[in-house]
């Protein structure tokens, strides 16, 4: 399953203004609105926070970058010869 680790380390640190902050904390929510719709998940692994789905084309798609082990990542391809 692919996932990234989210770390909210600032989401409003650059703005200068409550109006700044609300619009970015609504632009945030709307993000993952669309992507629980397209079934991204949370899960919370070892204390931190998880965004997963089951489908890695789709998971790629929005331009994430996989954090699960190149090994868990492979796809076993069968030998087709005789």
């Amino acid at each position: 399953m692919s996932y990234f680790t989210w770390k909210e380390a600032g989401l409003t640190a650059d703005c200068t203004s409550l109006e700044a902050m609300a619009a970015r904390f609504e632009e945030a929510a709307s993000l993952m609105r669309r992507m629980a719709d397209r079934g991204f998940v949370l899960q919370q692994n070892n204390g931190d926070q998880r965004i997963t789905h089951d489908d890695a084309e789709e998971f790629q798609s929005w331009g994430f970058v996989n954090e699960e082990p190149a090994e868990r990542q492979l796809t076993l391809i069968q030998n087709l010869d005789p």
